[in-house]
């Protein structure tokens, strides 16, 4: 039997530790300082805002652990030796190990600051940052929220509930233009103001200052000017969570680096996560490091199919992701850069008249074979849009099809004709003939 250890209780970990018990009994050790048991990481904000409680974030009972024969130990751990395969804790013993999975998710990225670790400057990752947010936020009359992004939003979200006066500053002329093509950040822009943001474009912080008592009290920008904010929020991306171990044997780039089964350059060792760099990337649309929940799960997944005897490659699929700009619900599926890659990649961009809803499609301009959605204040179908853009259909087969990709279309209103007189407005040679109002069936 082998002692397979797991550090880290997030998705990633757990996923794995989960599926390593479906197919074996080795004994199984999860170990984690952040919280004694796994809960969803996306639940931060809504424990915040009174939604839920931190209980029903746990997606298993506490007794589900000991029925399934997996350790949990509350402990950091914080210097490894991959020759003796021995991890040292922080208040534990140390552990041997046989099989090591190193699922160390991320932290938020500070770039040197003047001010920076002060009180009441945090990121929003861990169930300390939402602790912290909370004990700060009782004596925050005004925040600033440093960085364009979707943690971003989520923070914002979070102090306007406590009627706290929130300032964004974006280092880019519009919000998150480095992912999201102009017209939709334009309308990100929009909708910040519209719920009572201010949103500081263009603009840079230089330090963050103390009140005295070494909490923050203001940000001061790089053209002079100071921002008052009794919280600071740091939302620029974030980071692996790997700085104790780049004096180890263990190969570090940004992130640990692995190959296609999350293998690392130390034997029985492997990386999933936050954490885990490809050497190679997986696919044409999928970056290095992947930081996203569901790409987490797949991780976890992929890795115990190896440990338990079926090597097993990491085959991530058509890229997706969603999210919340306040009440503005986001999709995007495969390949949407926020600029156009070449001349033969075509944006097909409509926007609904109340400025709040759109929709995206981009495609080659030879082949007319769609490569991405971009959906905003809409919502569609995951598995239309994956078989669309994994099928390679053509645009007009697409648009043919486009209605079967509504979710709930009987609650929820619909788009296509527009959608459809705007293509062949503009591509009349191409002109996609459809019944109004009828969904071909696909499946």
């Amino acid at each position: 039997m082998r002692n397979i250890v797991i550090i880290g209780n997030g998705i990633s970990g757990i996923t794995a530790a989960r599926h390593i018990r479906k197919k074996s009994d080795d004994a199984i050790t999860i170990i984690s300082a952040e919280t004694d048991h796994f809960f969803s990481r996306t639940a931060l904000m809504y424990i915040f805002m009174g939604h839920m409680k931190y209980e029903h974030t746990k997606p298993y009972e506490d007794s589900f652990w000991k029925k399934n024969k997996l350790d949990l130990l509350k402990d950091k751990v914080e210097s490894i030796d991959f020759k003796t395969k021995e991890l040292y804790l922080k208040q534990s013993d140390n552990i041997k190990y046989d099989v090591l999975i190193l699922a160390l998710g991320s932290k938020p990225n500070k770039f040197g600051w003047p001010g920076q670790d002060l009180d009441a400057v945090q990121g929003l990752y861990s169930y300390q940052d939402l602790e912290s947010m909370e004990k700060w936020s009782e004596s925050t009359q005004k925040a600033a929220i440093v960085g364009g992004g979707l943690i971003g939003i989520e923070m914002g979200e979070m102090l306007h509930t406590r009627d706290i006066e929130v300032t964004f500053i974006v280092r880019e002329s519009s919000f998150w233009n480095n992912v999201l093509p102009p017209e939709e950040s334009d309308m990100i822009n929009r909708h910040i103001q519209k719920h009572g943001f201010k949103l500081l474009l263009e603009s840079e912080i230089s330090e963050i200052l103390d009140d005295g008592n070494g909490r923050a009290t203001a940000v001061k920008l790089q053209n002079g000017e100071e921002i008052e904010a009794q919280f600071v929020g740091l939302t620029v991306g974030v980071s692996p969570n790997v700085d104790f171990l780049r004096k180890s044997d263990l190969k570090v780039e940004k992130g640990i680096i692995v190959n296609e089964f999350f293998e690392t350059n130390q034997d029985q060792v492997y990386a999933i996560g936050d954490c885990a760099q490809f050497e190679n990337a997986p696919a044409e649309d999928r970056r290095p490091i992947e930081q996203v929940w569901y790409t987490g799960r797949m991780h976890g997944e992929t890795v115990a199919r190896t440990i338990t005897g079926t090597k097993t490659s990491y085959k991530p699929g058509v890229w997706f992701n969603s999210a919340k700009f306040l009440d503005i619900e986001y999709q995007t599926y495969g390949q949407v850069p926020n600029f156009p890659d070449d001349e033969n990649e075509v944006h097909f961009y409509w926007e609904h008249p109340n400025g709040e809803k759109s929709i995206r499609l981009v495609f080659d301009k030879d082949s007319k074979f769609l490569k991405g959605v971009n959906v905003m204040g809409i919502r569609f179908r995951h598995e239309i849009c994956d078989k669309m853009i994994k099928e390679k259909w053509e645009m007009k087969k697409v648009f043919q099809n486009l209605k079967s990709a509504n979710f709930d279309p009987e609650f929820f209103k619909t788009y296509e004709n527009e959608l459809i007189e705007m293509y062949n407005n503009r591509y009349p040679e191409e002109a996609v003939k459809v019944k109004r109002n009828k969904i071909l069936g696909l499946f």
